[in-house]
């Protein structure tokens, strides 16, 4: 038979249960209470209402309870689940900056007494955005979410997603505005700029920390050097072949007279980057797409192609003479004429991006102030100018070498080729694709070195100057031979992005990495067929979902949300999502790397 449990007895061990399980509670927060109760969210903008075409700032308040703090943005230690705040896309607003306050460092008993980077009572995260001009009045609504990770002394809550709402009242262009919550953006100025580049080399905020901590001339000085190392990038071929192209063929003899010619030639590739450069941080647009006009690949081909006939002697480019006559440049080849070579040769220049780059852009438009822009990239761009100043001052000066007439008439033929390759290569463009386009390179090489090395008559004559012109075809047609069967290996299996795609990897627990390309972008073509054909970066990679996002026509609607969700500035971008989906950003890839470098990313994502 059953005992019966007497009343009193029952609620007697009732009330014990009760006291157990309330003390496992206690004992265990982490994980049965998430941050939600300890964090809460406020909105706040500068401006009562946003005109059209304006641009304002938000501020999303974290109020941490008394005791407890939330993980800096970049958290120290790797478990730490950072703070970040993400905005849905919205059409007709562009975040342009989002800044996060400078953390506190503290000691903390769970830690081990290791000093942590955290936010703790009301901490204000800045937005800045810009309203499209063809917003019509009314009230819109952004929507987001804060991730947070709430802690005490002893232990830390799991992670949770605060939901973020900013409602903006827009009004009539030029409207008069009442600036408010002055105290909420008092701190503006000193929160660190932060567009997921935060950890890498060149990323926002060590960009602002450069002309914060350093001060303007060595802040500037810092982007020359900046500069400089984007010559290492294969964005520079073009600009090789072409100043050499242009001063090579000069008869100058005045050796100050053909420095400043190179000086002005690099002022004029320096100013053109330098206005695209600053066009693009406060448009939104991506950094070189502009290439994507047909008209300015078609001039880009013409004027290539001219250069091009100049070299095999049928004339020599000069400036109209009534305008030589009034600058005082006589019939050579004048400082207007080199000025000019350089502003399109720095539209050459617009696939030279990377980290630095797009960190630019971005801390640029978060001035708000074009001449500061202007002469950021300019600094920038004349240390990227810097060893073409060499090159055209020394190739200017090959005339001048003692018996340089046979072989100097054969070296601008071999120029000369080498532009009309590139013509032909900017005047596809529009038609085909860049990868198809790219097999004009292999087949001028072949063509040339047939041409250069066996057909051309210059210096038959000399024994020894023919054996070199017949060495120098023959590696040009070997070379050709290698890129023709480089073109046909086998590269990375992708697919084209889709949402549905990315959910499915999630479900799956997969990690994917999304690869932002254009067809007119040239480094694009340098990851395709250099770094994603290398089996060790194939088989690296097998395990993720590998999806391509074409942002070949970036100003879409659909290619303006996607870059927006995932701060894209530049082509290529390479972003990984872990199995979350949430991007690793120490992996991203700005710009062209080769496959080591390329696989060191890849490590940070397992």
């Amino acid at each position: 038979m059953t005992p019966i449990i007497p009343s009193r007895s029952r609620f007697l061990t009732l009330g014990i249960l009760l006291a157990i399980f309330s003390l496992s509670v206690t004992q265990s927060p982490a994980q049965l209470r998430g941050s939600t109760e300890k964090v809460d969210v406020e909105t706040f903008l500068s401006v009562e209402a946003v005109p059209a075409g304006e641009s304002f700032k938000a501020a999303v308040v974290l109020d941490i309870a008394e005791t407890w703090h939330v993980n800096a943005h970049i958290p120290t230690l790797d478990y730490l689940i950072g703070t970040q705040v993400t905005m849905d896309p919205k059409d007709g607003f562009i975040i342009a900056d989002i800044r996060y306050p400078e953390p506190d460092e503290y000691e903390f008993a769970f830690a081990g007494g290791e000093a942590l980077l955290v936010y703790s009572g009301k901490v204000p995260v800045y937005l800045d955005i810009r309203a499209s001009s063809n917003l019509q009045p009314g009230t819109y609504e952004m929507t987001g979410s804060a991730r947070v990770q709430a802690c005490d002394d002893m232990n830390c809550l799991a992670p949770s997603n605060l939901p973020v709402s900013i409602l903006i009242d827009v009004v009539e262009k030029d409207s008069d505005v009442r600036t408010v919550n002055q105290d909420v953006f008092a701190d503006y100025d000193q929160g660190m700029a932060a567009a997921d580049l935060s950890i890498q080399p060149g990323s926002a905020n060590e960009i602002e920390a450069m002309f914060r901590e350093r001060g303007l001339l060595l802040a500037l000085l810092a982007l020359f050097f900046i500069g400089l190392a984007l010559n290492l990038t294969p964005c520079v071929y073009p600009m090789l072949s072409v100043t050499v192209s242009i001063f090579g063929g000069q008869n100058d003899p005045n050796m100050f007279r053909v420095f400043s010619k190179a000086l002005i030639y690099v002022l004029g590739i320096a100013t053109m980057y330098s206005i695209l450069g600053v066009l693009a941080s406060f448009s939104g647009e991506l950094f070189g797409s502009w290439l994507q006009h047909p008209w300015v690949l078609g001039g880009i081909g013409l004027l290539l192609f001219a250069l091009a006939l100049s070299m095999f002697g049928l004339y020599e480019i000069q400036i109209p003479y009534w305008m030589a006559s009034r600058i005082g440049t006589g019939t050579s080849t004048g400082f207007v004429g080199v000025y000019f070579s350089g502003l399109v040769v720095g539209i050459f220049a617009a696939p030279c991006i990377g980290p630095p780059i797009i960190a630019l852009l971005a801390f640029i438009g978060a001035q708000g102030d074009p001449v500061f822009g202007f002469w950021s990239f300019f600094v920038l761009s004349m240390g990227l100018g810097l060893p073409y100043l060499i090159l055209g001052t020394f190739s200017g000066l090959l005339p001048k070498l003692p018996k340089s007439g046979v072989w100097m008439v054969w070296v601008k033929k071999v120029f000369g080729v080498v532009l009309v390759a590139l013509a032909l290569f900017y005047f596809s463009m529009p038609f085909i694709s860049v990868s198809d386009a790219y097999w004009v390179i292999p087949i001028s090489f072949i063509i040339g070195g047939v041409y250069l090395g066996f057909l051309e008559s210059s210096g038959r004559g000399t024994p020894v100057f023919s054996k070199v012109k017949m060495a120098f075809g023959t590696i040009a047609i070997i070379i050709g031979v290698i890129f023709i069967m480089n073109l046909q290996k086998e590269g990375m299996e992708w697919e084209p992005y889709g949402e549905a795609k990315l959910a499915q990897a999630q479900n799956e627990g997969r990690p994917v990495v999304l690869d932002f390309y254009a067809d007119w972008c040239i480094p694009c073509l340098e990851l395709e067929r250099i770094t994603f054909t290398d089996s060790r970066v194939i088989e690296a990679t097998d395990h993720m979902v590998r999806l391509k996002v074409d942002l070949t026509h970036f100003d879409s609607p659909e290619s303006e949300e996607i870059r927006r969700q995932y701060n894209v500035a530049g082509v290529p971008t390479i972003v990984f999502l872990d199995d979350d989906g949430n991007e690793v950003t120490a992996a991203r890839v700005v710009g062209f790397v080769g496959p080591d470098e390329f696989l060191r990313r890849v490590d940070r994502v397992k």
